[in-house]
Order: structure tokens, then sequence, then C-alpha cells
């Protein structure tokens, strides 16, 4: 009896090694080895040393992406994928975001662009539009910018916006007269119709270089603004002095 109770505790004794050395030394290396451990934070460190802590913690490191921003110091990190206290394994490249100093960008000008134009000079100096205004102008083409601030060789921090007025064309109730130059008879016809406009007189002149019945010139000139539509006169080409008198005829 004496001796199974000598060997029954060996065998408790023994059993409680296996356990204690699975629990202390197997089973954390299999958790770390399966789930990762929990990443550490490295966000608002200075890079150098940001980078020294993942590698002690058996990791790697990139920098994936900047920051261009006076509200750190140039260098620190401002975020990082994965994200503190996850679990991730161990040898994973961990992508850091890093802060440089704001850079001051040349605005380029964009008056008389149109917004989407506008919209693509900036992005391509690393700005972007701020607000966008409304305005009628008849001097500006509809959709076309009018305005900008801060002013097109100014110079801005990448990153900013820069604040449009875009214009409406013609106010209502307005005319514009169209510009007719280098049309045919017939098409400069329809552009006066459609701009509310009415044909006055036509007058014809001997002209070898262009195509015959091109319109050489107007009675008030393209894209001035009337309150009311009026008649236009207009001079139109003709190949020779028989032509002339042919539409003379015709009349």
């Amino acid at each position: 009896m004496k001796i199974f109770s000598i060997y029954f505790s060996t065998f408790i004794v023994m059993c409680l090694g296996v356990i204690m050395t699975f629990d202390i030394f197997i089973m954390p290396s299999y958790v770390r080895m399966g789930s990762g451990r929990y990443m550490v934070n490295v966000k608002e460190k200075e890079l150098d040393y940001a980078k020294k802590v993942l590698k002690s913690e058996g990791y790697r490191s990139i920098i994936s992406d900047t920051l261009f921003s006076s509200s750190y110091q140039p260098g620190t990190v401002v975020d990082q994928y994965p994200a503190p206290n996850t679990r991730v394994k161990e040898g994973r490249t961990i992508r850091l975001k890093i802060s440089q100093p704001e850079k001051m960008v040349l605005i380029p000008d964009l008056i008389g662009r149109s917004l989407r134009s506008a919209e693509l000079a900036l992005n391509q100096v690393g700005l972007a539009i701020d607000t966008v205004y409304e305005e009628y102008n008849s001097d500006v083409p509809n959709g076309n910018v009018t305005w900008q601030y801060p002013k097109g060789e100014d110079k801005l921090n990448r990153g900013m916006g820069v604040h449009l007025t875009i214009s409406l064309g013609v106010p209502p109730n307005f005319f514009q007269v169209p510009n007719l130059f280098g049309l045919s008879k017939r098409k400069a016809l329809i552009d006066l119709e459609k701009s509310g406009f009415l044909l006055g007189k036509i007058f014809y002149r001997q002209n070898e270089d262009l195509i015959p019945y091109t319109v050489l010139d107007q009675s008030i000139s393209a894209e001035t603004v009337l309150e009311k539509p009026t008649k236009i006169d207009l001079t139109v080409s003709v190949l020779d002095m028989q032509d002339i008198f042919n539409q003379m005829i015709d009349k």
C-alpha cells in the first residue's frame, strides 16, 4: 500500500509537470503562431524610433503614405496599418503614414477655363476647389470661371482649396449677338433666329478667297449684349459682279 502511494504521488507530480510545461512553454508559442500578438501603438512617435520598436517586436515597416501638415513635427508617424491593439502575426510588414512640412505650390490662372478644366489644373499641383459661386456674365461663356481667390500665380499650401465664381452666361431677358463671320448664309440666318435676332439687309461683296455666300461682316459686333432684339445686316461673299447682279435681280 505504501509503495502504491509512492507510485501514485510520483504519477501526479509527473502529470502536473506535463501540464505546467504545456501551459508555460508550448501553449504561448502555439498562440503566437496562430493568432499573432497585439500590435504596438507607434502613432505620434518619431519615425526612426517607431521602426526600432516594430523591429524589436518582430515586424518590418515601410512608409506607405505622407501627410503634408503643420499639426505634426516632420517625420512623425500619424497613422499605421494594421491598427494598434489588433492581433498581427510576427514578421508582417507594417505600413506607416508620416507627416511632412506643408508645401507651397503655385496657383494656376483659372480665368476663362471650364469648371472641369479648373478642377484638373488644381489637382495636378495638389490643390482643390473650395467654394463655387455663380454670377451672370455676358463677357464669359456659360460654365467658365470669371473670378478666383487666391488669384493665379499666388502661392498656397498644398492640399488647400481655391474659391471660384462661374459664369451663368447672358442675364435673363438680354440678347447676345452671335458670331456669324465665316458661316454660310443659310447657317447665319439659322443662328440669328436662334439668338432672337432678325435679319436686316444683305450686302454682297466680291471675294475669291472664300466659298460663295459666306458671311464677311455683320452690322453689330459678335458678343454684343442688347436689352432687346434688333435687325442685323450681313455682308456676304460672291465670286464676281455677275453674282451680285443676279442677287439684286432675285430681290
